[in-house]
């Protein structure tokens, strides 16, 4: 992935319309009141009425409380034609907000530090040129704007919902901004773009006692770390070398004392990949490794398995559709940017898998001006001439997909 330079990359601005340019103070602005008001998933209630309220005012038809807090507007075009659907994360993060900005959270220990402002903004401003130009575009534009994508994920409860259904969709786009590209950059490939994200808990029961007797006991430390060791071995010697899969232990808890010997270890971790074939895979292999182990020792075990999200995997035609029409905007090559893989997961993977669709990177991050701290970091920020930038990539998705 192309992570440096972080300084800007030449966008055509003269291939940003001017009703889009125009908009751009207004999207400053909205961005900036849902920056101040942030909201963790499925609470997001100040941030669906402000959305809702905003619609409303336009005169755009949606509906509400679709997975308790989630949004699906609908804008239909000049003339019968495709459906096109744009979805938008609502949540913020548990994050205590570290920049010193007019425009800070007026919510202690939440912030939005993922950009998810930045995306409800462009959508919004999609909205609001597509609504006020219906003539230039066939079919329907349906816009979701999904609750809680951080956690536990909105995408699933919304899909089943049948957000879309009525119209059907024939397609789906998405946008993440991305502090990894710089400015005027978009990362769009087809096939995988992100992973999929699965976690594992697991208690380790053996028996405590004096450290000085080890003789009676049967050591949980010393059982979890050979679990722990052992765990590493799937991906390095289970898994294609062509392939790519992350097993990572994040916590590792045991013991009271130095001279006590644990009865009992905890250890939590996640499992990411690229490739669908894996899907049960991990579980399976993550048990028997702890199991053959637990028996070495005479130890037992508990093991919790959770599948959050599948991989995101973009359809070939509909990342096209995207590479296109940013290949009009930016400056090429260098601000197409196909190699954006992360092992980083998002549940829009549960939209791609009912309609073909693309997600993508929009870079934002802007190194000269500060702007360049990673996701989910206290002093995230972005910059924000990267809004209208979306909205254009949209709408042209949207007057192509759709037909003008």
């Amino acid at each position: 992935m192309v992570t440096t330079p972080l300084s800007p990359v030449a966008v055509n601005s003269a291939r940003i319309r001017p009703a889009i340019q125009a908009m751009q103070s207004e999207l400053v602005a909205w961005r900036r009141h849902l920056h101040q008001k942030p909201e963790l998933g499925f609470r997001e209630t100040l941030t669906a009425e402000f959305i809702a309220q905003t619609l409303t005012q336009w005169g755009i038809e949606h509906q509400t409380g679709i997975a308790k807090t989630g949004i699906v507007a609908v804008i239909p075009g000049s003339r019968p034609g495709p459906v096109l659907a744009i979805r938008a994360d609502m949540d913020a993060l548990p994050v205590q907000e570290e920049n010193d900005v007019p425009y800070k959270s007026q919510h202690n220990g939440i912030m939005h530090a993922c950009g998810h402002d930045g995306h409800m903004t462009i959508a919004l401003g999609t909205a609001y040129y597509l609504a006020t130009h219906r003539d230039e575009f066939a079919g329907t534009v349906k816009i979701i704007f999904q609750p809680a994508e951080e956690g536990p994920g909105g995408a699933k409860p919304m899909v089943e919902a049948g957000v879309l259904k009525n119209p059907d969709a024939d397609g789906i786009i998405g946008l993440h901004l991305w502090n990894q590209l710089p400015l005027g950059t978009v990362g769009v490939r087809s096939g995988a773009l992100m992973a999929a994200v699965e976690t594992f808990d697991c208690t380790i029961i053996g028996k405590g006692g004096h450290g000085a007797i080890p003789q009676q006991t049967i050591d949980s430390i010393v059982v979890a770390s050979q679990v722990v060791t052992a765990l590493q071995t799937i991906v390095a010697r289970n898994v294609d070398p062509i392939e790519s899969a992350v097993v990572t232990v994040g916590k590792l808890h045991a013991g009271t004392a130095r001279n006590v010997i644990a009865a009992t270890a905890t250890l939590s971790g996640t499992v990411r990949y690229f490739n669908p074939k894996f899907d049960g895979f991990f579980p399976q292999r993550i048990e028997q490794v702890i199991s053959g182990i637990c028996q070495s020792h005479s130890a037992e075990y508990e093991l919790s398995y959770e599948r959050y999200y599948p991989p995101v995997i973009n359809n070939p035609k509909m990342a096209e559709l995207v590479r296109s029409v940013a290949e009009k905007i930016v400056e090429t090559p260098a601000g197409i940017v196909p190699e954006c893989q992360t092992m980083g997961g998002e549940d829009m993977s549960f939209f791609l898998n009912e309609v073909p669709g693309c997600y993508f990177f929009l870079g934002s991050a802007n190194l000269s001006r500060g702007l360049a701290f990673p996701h989910h970091h206290p002093r995230f920020d972005f910059d924000e001439s990267v809004l209208g930038m979306g909205v254009e990539i949209f709408v042209r998705c949207v007057e192509t997909f759709c037909g003008k």
